[in-house]
């Protein structure tokens, strides 16, 4: 029973780092379909954040201002 209790509490921290999404500066130029990239723009209100999601060939990326909450995102350091 602590094996499992302890099994249990390190997969919890080791998913936390893994939980945080990532906002750019910029966004991407290459981006799979369907993939997601959240950016930092000035086009979207306080708070917000650019929800950029890929498309398959053809078709337009999607792109969506969202709130993110604070302990979910962390501010990239490299500009892609």
């Amino acid at each position: 029973m602590r094996i499992l209790a302890t099994v249990v509490v390190v997969s919890c921290f080791a998913a936390l780092p893994c939980s945080a999404q990532t906002i750019l500066k910029s966004e991407p130029l290459m981006l799979a379909p369907y993939e997601v990239a959240f950016v930092k723009d000035l086009s979207c209100p306080y708070g917000k954040v650019l929800k950029v999601t890929g498309a398959i060939r053809g078709l337009h990326r999607r792109k969506a201002c969202v709130a993110l909450a604070g302990e979910q995102a962390s501010l990239a350091t490299a500009t892609p």
